[in-house]
């Protein structure tokens, strides 16, 4: 296992690290936010530089990178708080390519690889990003996978505590076709994706604390000067850095250790689900009374951490399965 990015892939995350922080500027994301929406502009532009298909093999359209690669590229999206619907369409590519049928794969690939016919991606209890999608992937509760021509059909919207991203109502069982192949190992893919905007997540409120920490001033000197104050940044620092730590373990593991890839992912989404949530708490308490104001920011970054921690999964279910993986349960 490599324990730091090669050059292109610190290339990635260096650009796409500079183009959120342009686009997705803190006034950026409250007008999406509070407008419901996404901008194709914003779409298009970020598949003009291959990102949907960056985990697609290239005879599907893709770019034929990996794991690492899309983990790379979540976490930075996470960071940003970027209101787009990539973390759904690169979901619904990874289940189509890891469990689709050679007419699944190339009726849908190309176009989510592309951007051009965006796919929306759920399971039993939420569908995201449906709207303007072509098509649905969904993992039914007994494990099995089935896609969905959304064409002419318009799922029910629902409103969650995340305005950054479009939820809406699972879609009927038996809707669409059964994809024929195993669905574990793609969704496990899925579970390291969230895991990795998560982190990114994690890290901006991280980043937003110590900032704060060291301009805010009380009694002549910053507020970070304080035990009390510093001792929170340093447990935020320590949780994001083990679900990172997780999280590219389990990126990882896709890439080039299939078998260890359950219990990795499990883990993964289980650390990264607490780690987010409660950096976004001690962030707000950082801040103090301004970082509860709807005016502040952080806000969103702590409903997008709470929407995540409950895809596909809450942290509780995860930890069983790493039990029951580990031989523990």
């Amino acid at each position: 296992m490599r324990f730091d990015f090669d050059d292109e892939q610190a290339e990635i995350k260096e650009t796409a690290r500079q183009l959120l922080a342009a686009r997705f500027t803190p006034e950026k994301v409250r007008a999406l936010a509070e407008a419901g929406g996404y901008e194709d502009g914003l779409w298009t532009e970020v598949s003009e530089l291959g990102w949907p298909g960056i985990a697609i093999a290239t005879e599907h359209g893709g770019q034929g990178l990996g794991m690492v690669e899309l983990a790379v590229l979540c976490e930075e999206l996470g960071y940003a708080c970027a209101p787009l619907p990539f973390l759904a369409n690169a979901c619904a590519g990874l289940v189509i390519e890891g469990a689709g049928s050679e007419e699944q794969k190339g009726r849908w690939l190309a176009g989510i690889a592309s951007g051009e016919a965006r796919g929306a991606f759920g399971d039993h209890e939420v569908l995201i990003d449906a709207a303007g999608a072509a098509c649905a992937v969904v993992r039914a509760a007994d494990g099995g996978v089935r896609i969905a021509d959304l064409a002419g059909v318009e799922p029910e919207a629902l409103e969650l505590i995340d305005a950054t991203r479009g939820y809406s109502a699972p879609l009927e069982a038996g809707v669409g076709e059964a994809a024929p192949g195993d669905g574990g190992p793609a969704t496990d893919r899925v579970l390291v994706a969230v895991a990795a905007e998560l982190v990114g997540i994690g890290q901006r409120a991280l980043d937003m604390a110590v900032g704060y920490a060291k301009e805010r001033e009380q009694f002549g000197r910053p507020i970070g000067a304080y035990q009390g104050v510093s001792h929170a940044c340093a447990r935020m620092l320590y949780d994001v850095e083990e679900a990172r730590s997780l999280a590219y373990a389990a990126a990882w593991a896709a890439d080039a250790a299939p078998d260890a890839l359950p219990l990795a992912a499990a883990m993964a989404k289980a650390r990264a689900s607490e780690a987010a949530w409660e950096a976004c708490k001690a962030s707000i308490q950082v801040h103090g009374g301004v970082g509860f104001t709807w005016e502040h920011d952080l806000h969103f970054l702590l409903k997008r951490a709470r929407a995540d921690a409950q895809l596909f999964g809450a942290a509780r279910e995860h930890k069983e399965r790493v039990a029951a993986l580990s031989g523990l349960g």
